[in-house]
């Protein structure tokens, strides 16, 4: 009889260890970054398009192209494997890349506001709206990606899960973070008095 008490307080005990819960999470964690990279992905695809939709406008500035092009080549030339996820330093020059890449295209859009001839341009129009919607997508992946992550960080961190993630090496993994966090917690400067 002791035995069984034994045997189902040992099976108790490894239920409640959290390893299966590790598999779901990290299972979980690798499918929304897939998700994010694929949202990225799409962003890329769609830059080749935009350039040449803008090279058509012939004052346009080429600067403003020659670093969306860049930085579109920086984004796409970092090799990104499931591992990834587990290397911060890989996982931080990734996040700054796609970042670059970002802020390159923003510009781009800013700048592409001063030239009429463009603004009137039916396909750079439908690639606009398609760069806003996957701009939308990317953010709802990565949304997605920091919960993931979250879930996985508490259940590596809390008793007595955070012994199992001990036995197995299971290390929280690197969440997203503002590339320039410092610069959009400072509030912003109203001036009235500007003409």
């Amino acid at each position: 009889m002791k035995k069984w008490i034994l045997a189902f307080l040992a099976a108790m005990a490894l239920s409640g260890c959290g390893y299966n819960d590790f598999q779901r999470l990290d299972e979980q964690t690798k499918s929304a970054w897939s998700e994010v990279l694929n949202q990225y992905q799409r962003r890329a695809d769609l830059v080749p398009n935009i350039v040449a939709t803008v090279k058509g406008e012939a004052a346009f500035e080429q600067e403003t192209l020659t670093k969306v092009i860049e930085a579109r080549a920086k984004a796409t030339s970092i090799q990104v494997t499931p591992e990834t996820l587990n290397n911060p330093e890989a996982f931080k020059k990734f996040q700054a890349a796609q970042g670059d890449l970002g802020s390159a295209l923003s510009r781009l859009m800013v700048v592409s506001e001063q030239y009429p001839n463009l603004k009137a341009n039916q396909g750079f129009s439908d690639l606009r709206v398609q760069l806003e919607g996957t701009e939308n997508r990317i953010t709802v992946a990565r949304n997605r990606y920091i919960q993931a992550v979250q879930e996985y960080n508490v259940l590596a961190r809390s008793f007595p899960s955070n012994l199992t993630a001990m036995v197995f090496s299971y290390q929280p993994k690197p969440a997203f973070a503002v590339q320039n966090e410092a610069a959009i917690s400072a509030p912003p400067v109203v001036d009235f008095n500007k003409k």
